[in-house]
């Protein structure tokens, strides 16, 4: 099997590998990219043509390996269908896993020459993650409104944190930063107007502000920082005392917007900033900057010449006398031909956070992701999900280091364009530690095909939201969670009695479920009323509720309860006795649960619908003397 990452040769001795060792591995990375544009070997070339010619599959993909290996950044759009037929060779040959990489490689960086269908056919059949398997998220929110009981550290739709009128202003704010203790915030803002209110000329300068006692006090201009040039989208160190940030239009820069750095003197005033130089600067736009919690990682965004795309993300590390190196990029796994932005390394975990447009994933504009990295060998980003990510852009973010909450610049309505900073608290798709798979199959017990339904997940110990999804048409479904934690499962569909199991999650763990669909009519064995009394028992009250959980979770189906007897004793008295059953179990239904009294119907039939019509023993009667739940979609008119 080939584990395809991408890495920066430099960052070889820095990671502590050797080139040797990394490869050992990782069998296929691209070490090029920072060192050649465009990686050609006519000789073979040749090779490769001929033996595609001879149908010599196993040296072809022998061949194309070793030479796409070799790949500059041009090649990735220039050359894909050579990434295009190595794939299909290690679908082919069975690596399904490696194919899976590969294909997804192509698509971020085709230009053409690629069968594109081809390709989401082949996705499709391995299970690739899809905006579809996600429970829209307006249907989510309603599942959370009538399950309450359950989902009850769920915020209501549409609700953020913001951080309020000590942080935001009637302009945009945007760009925010921690400190390792999350305490200090610094951000971007626009509040400092230079000449007419309502124009497009709004001077952007950083702004800071302390935490205490739990409350923010108010922000402040950072003096010694700002200019009548553009300063933003900042970074701090673990202790605050250093800033890193972009300035725009500078005469001492390098392009239209450059990474600068300032330090907190001995007297509590700022340094003068000091330009982060060529190798880290271009002739063009760099910013959005992440210094990692040791202080020798900067990550940054830039639209130079020579990217995969129309902005990527690169790299820089310190040398051992403290410069910074020359900045690298990171490679085709994280950037793409489109947008990628925002980088944001977490303190504590190695998970590389940043915005984009270009990654087969997405729910909108720009969405957050996210990447596990080992020894700067960059995984495949995995979408955070439709509870941050949704059909608008999210940028400009960062995550406090107890992957608490998520910071980020939004519009309190559709209509208004002023951002303001908001938190919400981070779900578990965005969780770094989310790396654990709880996955498994719904089975039709009756029918034994793939049965389509809901699968969500309660995080019972945290409270950390997850997004519900759809089983696929295989009926199979996935989630990544944090390990060593208790969790419910709860199965729903509009033809099943909902189904929860509690389970602690240990390791990658496989749950299965069969599932029995709901019969036209239903009865419950513990529905059985003591002779001529009508009094619900206690033991009745488990069956009762899945009724009303389903009534609650489909607030657009209806129930017709019915009440039966045997045919022994006052007929009359039997109709009378049977709609007073059907009577109490309605009453249960509507006046303990907030279910609307109009959806809930109750009939006494007596003895006049029976099941054994000439009854003989007691069995016969038994069977005679029921209550049946009829659930129903009303038709429309």
């Amino acid at each position: 099997m080939i584990t395809i990452h991408s890495i920066n040769a430099q960052y070889n001795d820095a990671a502590g590998l050797s080139k040797k060792e990394a490869h050992a591995l990782f069998p296929f990375y691209f070490p090029n990219i920072n060192e050649v544009n465009y990686y050609k070997d006519d000789a073979t070339l040749e090779k490769i043509n001929k033996a595609r010619a001879n149908q010599k599959w196993e040296k072809l993909k022998e061949l194309l390996t070793d030479y796409v290996q070799q790949f500059g950044v041009e090649n990735f759009y220039k050359d894909t269908q050579l990434i295009w037929q190595l794939a299909k060779l290690e679908e082919l040959y069975g690596d399904l896993e490696s194919a899976k990489t590969l294909y997804r490689i192509a698509l971020k960086h085709h230009q053409s020459n690629i069968d594109l269908k081809q390709i989401e056919i082949f996705l499709d059949s391995v299970k690739m993650e899809q905006t579809k398997d996600y429970v829209p998220i307006d249907y989510y929110y309603e599942l959370v409104d009538f399950r309450k009981a359950i989902d009850t550290l769920v915020p209501p739709r549409g609700v953020l944190l913001s951080m309020g009128k000590a942080i935001n202003s009637n302009l945009a704010d945007y760009g925010p930063a921690l400190t390792l203790d999350n305490n200090t915030l610094i951000f971007t803002s626009q509040r400092d107007i230079t000449g007419n209110f309502f124009s497009s000329d709004r001077n952007e300068d950083l702004y800071l502000t302390h935490r205490r006692y739990g409350q923010w006090e108010q922000a402040k201009p950072i003096k010694g920082i700002n200019t009548p040039y553009n300063e933003g989208s900042a970074t701090l160190n673990s202790t605050g005392d250093t800033i890193y940030f972009a300035r725009c239009e500078s005469p001492d820069g390098f392009g239209n917007c450059d990474l600068y750095m300032s330090y907190l003197q001995e007297d509590s005033t700022w340094s003068k900033a000091a330009n982060l130089g060529p190798n880290i600067n271009s002739r063009a736009w760099d910013s959005h900057p992440s210094l990692s919690i040791n202080g020798d990682s900067l990550f940054f965004a830039s639209d130079r010449i020579g990217g995969f795309g129309l902005s990527d993300i690169y790299l820089s590390v310190k040398d051992e006398d403290g410069s910074w190196a020359r900045a690298r990029n990171l490679g085709p796994i994280i950037n793409t031909r489109a947008n990628e932005v925002s980088p944001f390394k977490h303190p504590r975990y190695p998970i590389l956070y940043f915005s984009s447009n270009g990654h087969l994933l997405n729910f909108g504009g720009f969405d957050i992701y996210k990447a596990p990295a080992k020894s700067f060998l960059w995984e495949e980003p995995k979408n955070i999900g439709p509870l941050i990510n949704n059909e608008g852009n999210e940028y400009y973010f960062t995550i406090d280091s107890q992957s608490k909450d998520l910071f980020y610049a939004g519009s309190a309505s559709l209509r208004n364009n002023n951002l303001d900073l908001f938190s919400f608290p981070l779900p578990m798709e965005a969780q770094p530690e989310a790396t654990t798979r709880v996955s498994g199959t719904v089975t039709d017990t009756v029918s034994g095909v793939p049965f389509r339904g809901i699968v969500s997940i309660i995080d019972v110990e945290n409270g950390i939201e997850i997004a519900p999804k759809f089983t696929r048409e295989d009926g199979s479904y996935e989630f990544d969670l944090i390990n060593n934690t208790n969790y419910i499962m709860v199965v729903q569909a509009d033809k099943l009695f909902k189904i929860e199991e509690m389970f602690f999650l240990d390791g990658d763990t496989v749950i299965n479920k069969n599932v029995d669909p709901l019969a036209s009519k239903i009865r419950f064995k513990s529905i059985e009323f003591e002779e001529n009394s009508a009094k619900l028992r206690p033991d009745m009250y488990a069956d009762l509720d899945k009724v009303v959980d389903f009534l609650l979770d489909y607030p657009e189906f209806k129930l017709k309860i019915t009440g039966h007897t045997d045919s022994s004793g006052d007929e009359r008295r039997n109709k009378s006795l049977s709609q007073e059953r059907a009577d109490a179990i309605r009453d249960y239904i509507i006046m303990l649960h907030p279910i609307e009294p109009e959806r809930v119907n109750a009939i006494g039939y007596g003895n006049t619908m029976p099941i054994v019509k000439d009854e003989q023993t007691d069995d016969d009667r038994r069977l005679n003397r029921r209550v049946e739940f009829e659930i129903f979609r009303p038709k429309s008119d």
